[in-house]
């Protein structure tokens, strides 16, 4: 018996995938669950397989208790004295094991403890199938085609069921009953009907996985792919670096003749790709990944995340790509903000900015076209840089002397000085709060704007939620959401509205501030109040 047993459970655990005890232990539940039937629901019953016997042993547990315990139930407690009789060593609180005699299964016993097995494997499987996929995720599977339901495809892949939605699969593809199919593990759900296993072949990741198969260099990591970018079904970018410098890695990953890079065209339903080299340098890179336009020049701004990127007038279409499709991946693929313009537009812009540039010069310093065109040549775009640069980097200009250079640089300064005084006696007209111009992420500029709207104190600023702040400075601010917020947090700290014991109340009594008050999100505080004993 016990050798028919545990073949039962080899058999049926190599059939399900799942541990041969979790098996044996589904036969001692049901065993037990059959028990109850006979010897009473409420009793305490322990199924054990005893492998020396090959049976089932049924014991009765029975919580050790006092012979005067107030909840006593035959069923689950024994009296210390009748429990000592059976074992001398019991202690209050231990629970006795008392043998019962095996049972005779009845057709409705036997079914009970069917169903009890069938549920028990069937919950192990689900959990072994789970830990099984949930690791394999952002891998390539191989399955057959179950069945297609309303664009979805339902696919076998042998121990688990997976299932293809329509948008995780590609535009011009068509799979049909029986086909096999190969795509990428997006996600493992723990449903309660059994794990879910939710397929793609759109996924950028499958590209790179596509890419380990067919190139060993990429495999054994000799050469990475540092970025992909894809228009599922059409095209993808592929960004590339060789940890190897004997190593070509845009010609490892294309082959001889293509071989390589077409097994995983041919895979996507002809999707076009581009194989492209990485490089630190912003600038080279995204020069790479706007590949096959050719770019003139690149000027790039680290503070905004963003290149201008200057290319000849026959080039600009091929630039942008069909529906702006490879600007778009070359976007993505670098994650840099990418502005594409001709060399006419980037040409007429240098000269706006010039003109603008010279004008503020000749205006602010007084000074003629050619000193202001020759600032300009030399790098200076400011009164500042004007002002406080060292004199022998000013007279180092050709056609400046001494007394010109001192000149230039005692304007610069003056202008400097009249500026600052026209803005205090602005704040000073407008009554704006010492300690609202002080705050953190304030300048002058700012501060007149927020006075002329009416903000002149530092309560009013921090009655405020951000989004009326931006909306009050209006197109004119160049402040974002987390800007504002950062500023309204600051003057609600410097007014004091976080010190403990202290809050806004309602006429004058102290209440604490509500979170909603901290958060500074989006509470209606009402309108700006007018400000009162102006003067």
């Amino acid at each position: 018996m016990s050798v028919e047993i545990v073949q039962i459970a080899e058999q049926v655990a190599r059939e399900k995938g799942i541990k041969r005890e979790v098996v044996i232990e589904a036969m001692e539940q049901a065993i037990q669950t059959a028990s109850r039937r006979k010897y009473g629901v409420n009793k305490s019953i322990q199924a054990r397989f005893d492998h020396k016997t090959g049976q089932f042993a049924l014991n009765q547990l029975r919580e050790v208790v006092e012979k005067e315990h107030p909840e006593f139930n035959p069923d689950l407690h024994i009296a210390l004295p009748d429990a000592r009789r059976l074992n001398p060593q019991v202690q209050l609180g231990d629970f006795l094991a008392e043998p019962l005699p095996p049972i005779e299964f009845g057709r409705i016993a036997a079914q009970t403890a069917k169903q009890v097995i069938v549920q028990k494997v069937r919950e192990a499987e689900r959990e072994s199938i789970y830990a099984e996929y949930v690791d394999r995720r952002g891998e390539l599977v191989n399955g057959v085609v179950k069945r297609v339901e309303r664009n979805n495809i339902y696919v076998d892949l042998g121990r688990a069921s997976a299932f293809l939605p329509h948008e995780h699969q590609l535009a011009r593809e068509h799979y049909r009953q029986g086909d096999r199919i190969r795509a990428f593990i997006h996600e493992v759900r723990d449903a309660p009907r059994g794990p879910q296993i939710i397929l793609s072949r759109t996924d950028p990741q499958m590209v790179l996985r596509l890419f380990e198969m067919e190139v060993p260099e990429i495999y054994d990591g000799i050469v990475e792919i540092k970025a992909v970018a894809r228009d599922p079904g059409f095209r993808s970018k592929i960004a590339v670096r060789s940890n190897d410098p004997h190593v070509d890695p845009v010609g490892a990953c294309v082959g001889i003749r293509g071989s390589r890079v077409q097994g995983v065209v041919t895979e996507l339903q002809g999707e076009r790709i581009d194989i492209i080299e990485w490089s630190h340098d912003p600038a080279v890179f995204v020069c790479n990944a706007l590949a096959p336009a050719e770019v003139s020049k690149v000027v790039v701004d680290e503070e905004e995340n963003s290149i201008r990127v200057v290319v000849a007038e026959e080039q600009l279409s091929l630039a942008i790509g069909r529906r702006g499709q490879n600007v778009r991946l070359a976007t993505e693929l670098t994650g840099w903000r990418i502005d594409i313009i001709t060399d006419r537009e980037e040409a007429s812009t240098r000269v706006e900015e010039f003109e603008e540039l010279a004008k503020n010069f000749m205006v602010a310093l007084d000074l003629d076209e050619d000193v202001a065109s020759a600032l300009i040549h030399e790098g200076f775009s400011t009164i500042e840089e004007v002002a406080y640069i060292p004199l022998e980097e000013l007279v180092g200009i050709e056609g400046f002397d001494e007394e010109i250079a001192q000149e230039l640089r005692n304007r610069a300064r003056d202008q400097l000085v009249q500026r600052a005084l026209e803005t205090e006696e602005r704040k000073e007209q407008l009554h704006v709060d010492p300690r609202l111009a002080q705050l953190d992420g304030i300048d002058d500029v700012l501060a007149i704007q927020l006075a002329e709207k009416g903000i002149r104190q530092l309560d009013n600023l921090a009655d405020l939620a951000s989004d009326e702040l931006l909306e009050l400075l209006g197109e004119a601010t160049t402040l974002d959401a987390d800007s504002a917020q950062a500023i309204i947090m600051e003057a609600r700290r410097v007014a004091g509205w976080f010190d403990s014991g202290q809050g806004r109340g309602v006429e004058g009594s102290a209440v604490e501030a509500s979170p909603d008050a901290v958060a500074g999100g989006d509470q209606d505080v009402g309108p700006v109040p007018e400000e009162k004993n102006e003067g």
